[in-house]
């Protein structure tokens, strides 16, 4: 099998939404290079990384987003893998979503093209397409492992990619990370912050849903906090495919990893309702919450962009939820709620 590489030169503010398109579209796997997260992570004084001055240097301005799509029998299949989460508000419209094709790789970039106009509409997105290129399966799959290095995510917790070896303290807690070509590094701001209100959260023994868990790394994380029964639930079966592996590789083969969307979830009496997606969608989905939530059970959320918070709170207190502890990281808010008593 090849695949067709197309890469993207943006800046950091349009990188989300890009991001977003490319998997709307329909991308088998989505590579970025973010020069300005690098440098936070390395001028962060808990990071495990280092670098000099050149190295940083070197970095540039510029993000770099690397979009790959099957190719088979010369033709590459757009849409979404797998069913779309469509709300009132129709969030998914912005970016383009385009039903089940098949093109050839000429066509494709036509299509990216268009997409990338669109975003350019509401957003600087900088350069935008830069080039394109088939490349095979070995060279996609281990390029952007480069600049993946051990960091520690939140005060007990260490993320390692699998591929390195990582001397833990006694206090440390390290989950072994394959983040395959599914969102969930740990590296963004999105997941740090979430992880941070599970690290205080999680006590032991608490059945926690997960929704949206991408490479599963908030579901291991709870995991290895002690947590009892964990359920994990994506919308994209290749996240799902990644995170059951990550779950083998970190010894939890028990965290139950299925396709989905909230309204597919059947059980309830959740401890903990973990959701690192995007503002838009916890504010449509807030409403639905409470009735996963077992009594003084909490709802974490994350992946809110400080532009769009008072929209997320406004939906959580409509909800009944009550703001407990707020992580903020740069442009980036996660939510601790509770209902209100």
């Amino acid at each position: 099998m090849r695949w067709a590489e197309f890469t993207i030169i943006t800046n950091e503010f349009a990188s989300d939404a890009i991001c977003e398109m490319l998997a709307q579209i329909g991308a088998d796997g989505i590579a970025v290079t973010d020069p300005w997260e690098i440098k936070r992570i390395i001028d962060d004084p808990d990071s495990l990384s280092y670098a000099d001055g050149g190295f940083v240097d070197s970095l540039g301005e510029d993000v770099t987003i690397k979009a790959y799509f099957a190719e088979l029998d010369g033709q590459i299949r757009l849409g979404p893998k797998s069913e779309e989460y469509v709300d009132e508000f129709d969030t998914t419209a912005i970016y383009g979503n385009i039903s089940g094709s098949r093109v050839t790789a000429k066509e494709a970039l036509g299509i990216l093209k268009e997409q990338l106009a669109k975003i350019s509409e509401f957003l600087d997105i900088g350069k935008g397409f830069d080039s394109w290129k088939y490349v095979q399966d070995q060279d996609w799959e281990n390029e952007w492992k480069k600049d993946y290095k051990a960091f520690r995510i939140s005060d007990r917790v260490v993320i390692c990619p699998s591929w390195e070896k990582y001397d833990a303290a006694p206090q440390d807690i390290v989950v072994s990370l394959d983040p395959g070509s599914a969102f969930g590094t740990g590296t963004h701001e999105t997941t740090s912050t979430c992880a941070a209100l599970l690290d205080s959260a999680v006590k032991g023994g608490e059945k926690i849903l997960d929704l949206g868990t991408g490479s599963g790394i908030l579901a291991i994380i709870c995991k290895k906090l002690g947590a009892g029964q964990i359920d994990a639930v994506d919308i994209d079966k290749l996240a799902i495919d990644v995170a059951v592996e990550n779950c083998s590789i970190n010894g939890c083969p028990d965290i139950n990893c299925y396709v989905g969307e909230l309204k597919d979830v059947k059980d309830e009496g959740y401890d903990i309702v973990v959701a690192n997606i995007i503002a838009d969608v916890i504010a449509a989905i807030a409403c639905d919450i409470p009735a996963k939530l077992a009594s003084g059970g909490k709802f974490i959320c994350s992946g809110i962009i400080n532009t769009k918070k008072d929209r997320v709170e406004e939906a959580l207190a409509k909800a009944g939820f009550v703001i407990e502890k707020t992580e903020e990281k740069n442009d980036w808010m996660a939510y601790q709620c509770r209902l209100k008593d």
